[in-house]
């Protein structure tokens, strides 16, 4: 499974040549699913985000893809699964942290299963009561946080017309340098020819808040 995963994000952009060529226009639908489901549910963390617009938007250049119904469609799923994820944390409310609770609604396996952890949960509270409302905006650029943050504000019952407001800033900010950024980047022959080192590159980027909260943590921890 791991292993299927890295490939996934390593060769994101022959899979993807390989997903067009089998589906053709469908294409353009399970990537918006795809996107939905990184955005909008907290048992799907692992799926592709960054790298995945990157290799779309490069992609559209060479006529692969529409750029403008690319844009529109998953703009539109990133802001559709944040608002689905917020009214799952708002439905669930304080029962996501209570076990025997979140089992009894959902079942064991849900609570189980190894893409639920609470640690990330409690991170992404963390991120969101530091941050504030701009929290679902800067979750955006953060790998896991992205998918747990809007579950939090859901569940802290933020203001849904701020929630609003707020993901949709943060939903065309995040698909516009991605998306846009491949289309413009990702065809100059430096970045073809090595885009397996430009994955990577946008991966170790998009981890490295991730990183500075926990040297951050551990410094406060151990002063």
């Amino acid at each position: 499974m791991l292993r299927s995963i890295i490939d996934l994000f390593l060769h994101i952009d022959k899979n993807l040549v390989y997903l067009i060529n089998q589906f053709g226009v469908f294409s353009y639908a399970i990537l918006f699913l795809v996107i939905f489901m990184e955005t909008g549910f907290v048992v799907t963390p692992f799926l592709p985000g960054d790298s995945l617009l990157f290799a779309a938007g490069a992609l559209a250049t060479k006529g692969a893809l529409n750029i403008w119904v690319l844009y529109i469609l998953i703009v539109l799923a990133a802001f559709l699964g944040d608002t689905a994820n917020y009214w799952i944390g708002h439905f669930i409310g304080p029962k996501a942290f209570d076990k025997e609770a979140f089992i009894k609604l959902f079942g064991k396996k849900i609570y189980l299963h190894k893409n639920f952890k609470e640690k990330y949960l409690k991170k992404a509270e963390a991120f969101y009561e530091k941050h504030g409302g701009k929290a679902i905006i800067l979750s955006r650029f953060v790998p896991i946080v992205r998918t747990f943050a809007p579950f939090v504000a859901g569940i802290g019952k933020m203001d849904y017309g701020k929630f609003i407001s707020y993901n949709i800033i943060g939903g065309v900010v995040w698909v516009t340098l991605f998306l846009w950024g491949g289309y413009f980047f990702g065809t100059i022959p430096i970045v073809e020819n090595n885009f397996h080192y430009v994955v990577v590159l946008i991966v170790l980027i998009s981890v490295v808040p991730i990183l500075y909260e926990w040297l951050k943590s551990r410094k406060e921890a151990n002063p």
